[in-house]
């Protein structure tokens, strides 16, 4: 099985942000790779990678940095491949992690969820898989019917909650 989405950090440390990602492609059953490269320590590494992705079958990368957060936009700049950043939150509340992704230059673009939100970045990576994929579009489908009845129970448990002032 090869994998069609790849999962990039720029350091172990951004694992605990990016499983949620992971867990995410795997509840999908979509085959899913995960390394660690680092735009500023590994370059070389970076780059092979993004050259070979959409030669070895990878459709969609994801790619989280924290910091500086060079990643997403280098892979970006090197590969035909739709890149989803993950702003990771290490310094600054994240702001800078956000605005070093988000801030790319014409031509380079690199579609950038909130920080931290890895979980958004597999959810977007399976809609454009659910583009082309009849099977990944019906889950996907269920996964936002079941949104819609945790929102739909949420009111019913709303209901039974009693305040003084409370009139519904």
């Amino acid at each position: 099985m090869n994998p069609i989405v790849s999962i990039i950090m720029g350091s172990t440390s951004d694992l605990k942000v990016m499983e949620a990602a992971a867990k995410f492609l795997d509840e999908f059953e979509i085959p899913f790779e995960m390394h660690a490269l680092s735009a500023h320590r590994t370059p070389e590494k970076v780059e092979e990678f993004a050259m070979n992705a959409q030669g070895r079958g990878v459709k969609i990368i994801i790619a989280a940095a924290g910091m500086a957060a060079h990643l997403p936009g280098v892979i970006a700049a090197t590969t035909p491949l739709p890149v989803i950043g993950v702003p990771v939150n290490s310094t600054l509340d994240g702001m800078d992690s956000l605005l070093s992704i988000v801030q790319m230059p014409p031509g380079i673009p690199v579609a950038t969820v909130g920080i931290n939100a890895a979980l958004n970045a597999a959810i977007l990576a399976v809609r454009i898989l659910a583009l082309s994929d009849d099977e990944i579009s019906r889950k996907l489908l269920k996964y936002k019917d079941d949104l819609k009845k945790k929102i739909v129970d949420a009111n019913k448990d709303f209901s039974k909650l009693n305040y003084k002032f409370k009139v519904n």
